[in-house]
């Protein structure tokens, strides 16, 4: 019989061995014994204090030695490692293990969220079976399957170190009820004699994991003085730890911060589709999460459903689904859709939760029909909702993690993950949005470009018809446009541009295609329309045509700005635009109406065949077009005020200069000003004429205010209309002849515009003097029937006569109230015959409301 048998059958026996040493062992033995015991435990105390100490006698430096090697061996470890929790764990095993003379340990690593312990093993440097952070950072390793024990139940020795979190020695023949498992099922352990199991414990108190150490001679049990060996590499592999795990959380956001820096990226510099996106999408989210498959579903509000058009994501290829085949990998042919609640997806879309299910046939809220759809087979699923402004737009779901099951560092990871998805998507939606509308417009422009741009007939009549060879009198300031027909001023407008700049450099057939279009975009409104842009183009060639103040270009870009300075005018001012809220309004924040009338120009002058400076070169084509914006802007009145402050200032202090561009340019803004209001200077009987167009458009402007229930200023209200004399004193002083005179001042020729203008102010400061007169006679007539009613109530009241007017309508009229009533018809007969009767207020005499 070989000893070992014999000294398992003693372990076994424990009363054998009593009472047989009772019976044959003398006293003197037993001694020896004893004192070769206390020899053997003096022995591991020594090793033990030259382990804490150093040998006896020796010095400082001799004393930290075993610790300063443990920890040299320990770092040198670490730097072959890369860092990871796991593998500093395992390393610190091992040096405890070889410190304690172990034959082998097992290391269980702490999930504390799930309360277990799992076995860990590295295999060729790789990390390998149940570490937590492999999900996101999956570095090849392979192993075997391993068991996890939960330590609530501590059913095992480690487990129930987990729990207590002390150490704890056994030896095989000890049975412990504490733990009615053992020590597991792990072979190593099973084969052990001595087992000491102890803690590991991070300085703020988390527990990572239990070191499980063996040995296997069965006279080589572990003892307290091992304990606290190992409990000293705990501590000093403690920090190790901590610093471990400082490099892991920065490593783990380095990586992940480089990959949704990745998806950013590859997501906002290629949003072509939807579909290219949901790719993009589904590709990044498998290598996140390591997943064998990805799906996307897109929320659709309206039916309640999700659905999807590739479905699956796996290997490099989509799957599309069509009843045919079910599982085609090819583009797909139908959607997948059904309603929020049914499946995981569903459930996760109705909720806005995330769901980790690690048994997906297991959980009876999938849908496994989609399965027999694809002909796929789904056991874990990471299903997450994707929002954008706290609002479920999509689920995406994950399917199979290819090494165990989704955790929670995966969940972390991919909610971050999927803020950036809800912000691609989102976008994605708004550039398709963006792109549907941009092709609307498209289609919107060629209608209208149609209805819009003079066609082929009207331009060959026009064209047959030709440019008269002189016309007498346009280039008179006093030619009054509205007694040439609108045919005639498409005619009139080409033999004024041929007159300024001649045909060497435009082409004729576009001149013809420009104004014919131009005369059709101008809106049939009362004032702002066709007559109007081009009187004020007639204007502008009286000043051009008799001065030479200005270049060839510049007078170009005067008289094509003024004959399109009112281009589509609706007939409304600017504030009324900001107040309805219109979208050019939304466009254009300031001067809305002429920044839109340089826009419709520049549209026009795009369309073919009517690009008029084709022929200039890029830098005329530039400056020209720019200076036309200038032209066209300068018609707002609101930048009439700053522009004549800035050129008067200027004039007074006697520093202009035509040299200086910056007063050219003042001077073109106060030329177009000019033109535009040229109506204020016509013969008496034009202006009366325009005058009542321009009123009938503002009071167009008064009613539909009044319907939105905003009350109109007195210009634009019908019922004032008697206000409109002294009004037109105000505005013809304060804005016309301030502009004239100025105008003047600095082009001499433009002086029967000023005169012009003085002529009409005085016939309408004797309207204003007249509709004073009418207004008091009124008044003094109300005064005087006020006064006779109240007479007439107190003889009444004397005579006790109760009804003094019940008969009065059979009463002749008394001498002095005939005579009254006489003055009165007498006054209002004139005042017919001096205003007409729909005549009102004018902020301008050219009538531009803005």
């Amino acid at each position: 019989m070989d000893p070992e048998k014999v000294e398992e059958y003693l372990i076994q026996n424990p009363q054998f061995l009593d009472a047989y040493v009772t019976k044959n062992v003398d006293q003197e033995m037993l001694e020896c014994w004893l004192l070769d015991r206390h020899k053997i435990a003096q022995s591991r105390k020594s090793s033990l204090s030259r382990w804490k100490f150093g040998a006896a006698g020796a010095g400082t430096a001799a004393a930290a030695e075993p610790k300063k090697n443990m920890l040299q061996e320990l770092a040198k470890s670490l730097q072959k490692t890369n860092s990871r929790v796991g593998s500093v764990m395992w390393e610190l095993a091992v040096c405890i293990a070889s410190a304690v003379s172990a034959d082998s340990f097992i290391l269980y690593l702490a999930d504390k969220r799930e309360g277990t312990l799992c076995k860990f093993n590295i295999i060729n440097n790789a990390t390998g079976i149940c570490y937590p952070d492999s999900i996101v950072y999956n570095n090849g390793g392979s192993g075997e399957a391993a068991r996890i024990y939960s330590m609530r139940e501590g059913l095992t020795m480690a487990s129930y170190v987990g729990q207590r979190r002390a150490p704890l020695r056994l030896s095989r023949s000890e049975a412990d009820a504490r733990f009615p498992d053992g020590v597991g099922e792990n072979a190593e352990s099973q084969n052990a004699y001595h087992i000491l199991c102890h803690p590991i414990i991070r300085a703020d108190g988390d527990l990572s994991g239990v070191i499980e150490l063996h040995r296997n001679n069965i006279n080589s049990p572990f003892y307290a003085e091992d304990e606290e060996v190992v409990n000293s590499y705990v501590v000093w592999g403690g920090i190790a730890l901590h610093y471990a795990e400082l490099n892991a959380v920065m490593n783990k956001s380095k990586k992940l911060n480089e990959f949704l820096l990745d998806v950013v990226r590859s997501i906002f510099q290629d949003m072509v589709s939807m579909d290219t996106l949901i790719k993009k999408i589904m590709n990044f989210a498998q290598k996140l999460v390591d997943a064998d498959r990805a799906s996307l579903f897109l929320l659709d509000n309206k039916k309640q459903e999700l659905y999807a058009r590739l479905f699956d994501m796996g290997g490099g290829q989509d799957l599309g689904v069509s009843p045919e085949n079910h599982a085609s990998q090819s583009a797909p042919t139908k959607e997948i859709r059904f309603p929020i609640g049914t499946g995981i997806a569903g459930q996760v879309a109705a909720t806005g939760q995330v769901l980790n299910i690690p048994d997906a046939y297991a959980d009876e809220r999938f849908n496994r029909a989609v399965d027999q759809i694809t002909g796929y087979h789904t056991k874990s699923i990471l299903c997450m909702p994707v929002f954008i402004r706290s609002t479920v737009i999509g689920v995406v779901q994950m399917v199979n993690k290819r090494s165990g099951t989704f955790t929670q560092g995966d969940e972390e990871a991919f909610q971050t993950f999927a803020v950036y998805c809800g912000l691609a998507l989102h976008h994605a939606k708004l550039y398709d949005k963006i792109r549907r509308s941009e092709q609307k417009f498209k289609v919107a422009l060629e209608v209208l470009s149609y209805h819009n741009t003079c066609n082929e007939n009207e331009f060959e009549k026009f064209k047959a018809e030709g440019v008269p060879h002189t016309v007498i009198g346009l280039d008179d300031f006093y030619f009054v446009p509205m007694t040439v027909d609108d045919n005639q001023k498409v005619h009139y407008a080409l033999y004024m541009f041929i007159d300024l700049f001649g045909l060497i450099r435009f082409d004729m057939d576009e001149l013809y295609r420009f104004v014919l279009t131009v005369r059709k975009n101008y809106r049939r409104v009362p004032y702002h329309n066709w007559q109007h842009g081009f009187s004020v183009a007639n204007s502008m060639y009286c000043i051009l045509k008799k001065s030479s103040a200005f270049r060839p270009l510049e007078c170009l870009a005067l008289f094509i700005g003024s004959l399109c300075h009112d281009l589509d005018h609706r007939g409304r001012n600017n504030k009324f635009m900001m107040d309805v809220g219109s979208p050019l309004a939304a466009i254009y924040t300031t001067s809305t109406m002429e920044h839109h009338h340089f826009n419709q120009t520049v549209t026009i002058l795009q369309q073919e065949g009517h690009n008029i400076f084709s022929k200039l070169s890029s830098e005329e084509y530039k400056q020209v077009l720019g200076n036309v914006k200038h032209c066209i802007l300068a018609t707002d009145l609101a930048l009439f005020f700053p522009n004549k402050a800035r050129l008067q200032d200027i004039v007074d202090r006697e520093a202009f200069s035509w040299g200086l561009p910056d007063h050219r340019l003042l001077i073109e803004a106060i030329a177009m000003t000019g033109a535009d209001l040229c109506a204020s200077s016509k013969p008496w009987d034009a202006q009366r004429e325009t005058v009542k167009v321009i009123f009938e458009e503002f009071y167009e402007q008064g009613d539909f205010e009044k319907r939105a229930g905003r009350i109109p200023i007195p210009m634009m209200d019908r019922e004032k209309q008697d206000e409109q004399p002294a009004s037109q004193v105000g505005f013809l002083s304060g804005i016309c002849i301030p502009c004239y005179t100025l105008l003047e001042s600095l082009i001499p020729e433009s002086r029967p515009l000023l005169d012009g203008v003085q002529q009409n102010l005085d016939r309408w400061k004797g309207l204003a003097d007249e509709q004073t007169a009418i207004k008091a006679a009124k008044a003094a007539e109300e005064a005087e029937e006020a006064k006779e009613e109240e007479s007439k109530n107190e003889d009444a009241a004397v005579n006790g006569d109760t009804e003094p007017n019940e008969d009065s309508n059979s009463n002749p009229p008394t001498p002095t109230e005939s005579r009254k009533s006489s003055t009165s018809k007498s006054l209002q007969k004139q005042a017919s015959l001096s205003v007409p009767v729909n005549q009102t207020n004018i902020i301008s005499c050219s009538g531009r409301p803005k």
